[in-house]
């Protein structure tokens, strides 16, 4: 569902059509100026490659503040394979992706970015498993040397641990299909758990080697603010697959703990009293602390139900109206 702000910022340059293409490929871009000439002439000869599948460019300028736009409107009438779209500020990769995926037509989307690290030459073979049926989703494993390999290894690694996905780099280009998309949570930076929320949905994940080269041109936009942000990023992840339709199963745990710690040291300080005659002043603050948290516990665990609950029928809402969508297209 396109919002307001999404109508009111998104520019595409032609209104979206039937689809006629197997591959769309979507690039978002941000200050990638001098790139994207030698991008568009490196993805046509790779797809000359395969004249049987038909392929189209989706490229969105988020935001940029460099020549970009005037670039690709001077590209879209030299490839008829390319549709521009525009975002007039800057609003992530994540979004960049949902707004190419709602103007592209393809069954099948590849996520490349336009910084040329990637060479479009890989892309046939990234879609291959996908055309051939024989995986759901494939990503690319990054090959050669790579300035942020160090904190790049420690993602990965926690994610795996984390998350049991069978994969080496769960941040590299990918390609994957249409319905993968439609279930993505639309949440700021999850475009890096892709991989993690389709194989949760029971989507197959296969991986190959991808060549990684020196930036073509200009500046990486990504520093070590973000690693923060990745790491909650996620729990929040790990937190939406185990607990998000039912998070009464982790507050109520935790407060029923809480009660049992507060119950167990109320009956260890009556215990004390009655043999002793002795009272302990910090078991009883132990007591009413575990008790209050507990309480709050559960209620936000009653609280988070309630709103998996309302989510659940804003899921069942739009899967009946994705259905009524598909029964009026032209082409079903």
């Amino acid at each position: 569902m396109i919002t307001g702000e999404q109508a009111r910022t998104a520019a595409p340059l032609v209104a979206r059509r039937a689809s006629d293409v197997d591959v769309s490929v979507l690039v978002p871009a941000k200050d990638e100026a001098e790139n994207l000439p030698l991008f568009m002439q490196l993805a046509a000869d790779a797809f000359a490659t395969q004249p049987a599948v038909r392929y189209e460019v989706v490229v969105i300028d988020d935001g940029s503040e460099d020549d970009s736009w005037p670039v690709l409107q001077g590209l879209a009438g030299q490839y008829p394979f390319l549709r521009i779209v525009r975002h007039r500020a800057r609003r992530g990769i994540a979004d960049a992706l949902r707004t190419g995926y709602l103007s592209s037509s393809g069954r099948v989307l590849v996520f490349y970015p336009a910084d040329l690290q990637f060479l479009p030459a890989d892309i046939p073979r990234l879609v291959a498993p996908i055309l051939d049926d024989t995986a759901d989703m494939v990503t690319g494993y990054k090959e050669g040397k790579y300035e942020k390999a160090f904190v790049s290894n420690i993602y990965n690694g926690l994610s795996r641990r984390l998350f049991d996905v069978p994969v080496k780099d769960l941040n590299s280009v990918k390609a994957y299909r249409r319905e993968i998309m439609d279930a993505l949570p639309v949440r700021p930076d999850w475009h890096r758990y892709m991989i993690v929320i389709a194989a949760a949905q029971g989507f197959t994940v296969t991986e190959i080697p991808v060549a990684l080269h020196p930036r073509n041109a200009g500046v990486s936009k990504f520093g070590l603010s973000r690693i923060p942000v990745g790491v909650l990023d996620m729990l929040s992840v790990w937190f939406e697959l185990r607990f998000g339709k039912k998070p009464l199963l982790l507050f109520g745990m935790l407060g029923a703990g809480l009660f049992a710690v507060g119950l167990l040291a109320g009956i260890a300080a009556l215990v004390a009293l009655a043999v002793d005659n002795v009272g302990y002043r910090w078991v009883w603050t132990l007591v009413q602390t575990c008790l209050i948290l507990g309480s709050v516990l559960f209620a936000t665990g009653l609280l988070g139900e309630q709103i998996a609950g309302q989510r659940a029928e804003v899921r069942e809402l739009r899967r009946q109206l994705d259905e009524v969508r598909a029964t009026r297209r032209p082409d079903a």
